[in-house]
């Protein structure tokens, strides 16, 4: 998703508590800048003041960030050599949203022997990914010749 020009994150949403990848393309990558750091914080007062050295790839500079449990994410990136991006003093500002409490898990599954249905729904879906497997792999090989089955000596 692009939240702005030239900033890119992995994720529909920021999610408070989640890890979220963002890619950076702007000032400081087309000016051709040899390493970029993300100087980021949350909430209003930038808590939790972090630098992180971002990795130069062919599609910008990414960095994996822990987002906090607060309301807004704030950053903005450096060359190291005092050459800011700070979208024109007024830095990058992003809102992080709660998790949803209909995605948590209100109990914990198990396959023991209480639930004897799904049990064997899961025997099953294991046979059936297994079978697909062997039908992927050694079927193009009978087609096209190329299987050659092991050949045992038994010295008896």
């Amino acid at each position: 998703m692009e939240l702005t020009k030239n900033i890119f994150f992995n994720t529909d949403k920021l999610v408070a508590n989640t890890t979220v990848k963002i890619s950076y393309t702007g000032k400081l990558f087309q000016e051709k800048a040899e390493e970029v750091f993300i100087h980021y914080g949350f909430g209003n007062s930038w808590e939790n003041l972090s630098d992180v050295q971002m990795e130069k790839t062919e599609l910008g500079f990414q960095a994996e960030i822990v987002l906090s449990d607060s309301d807004s994410f704030n950053f903005c990136f450096n060359d190291g050599n005092e050459t800011w991006d700070n979208n024109n003093g007024q830095n990058y500002s992003f809102s992080i949203e709660e998790l949803p409490t209909a995605l948590t898990i209100q109990e914990e599954l198990s396959l023991d022997s209480n639930k004897p249905g799904l049990r064997r729904a899961y025997i099953w879906s294991k046979k059936i990914r297994l079978a697909v497997y062997k039908i992927i792999t050694y079927l193009p090989k009978l087609i096209s010749g190329n299987y050659k089955r092991k050949i045992t000596n038994n010295d008896d």
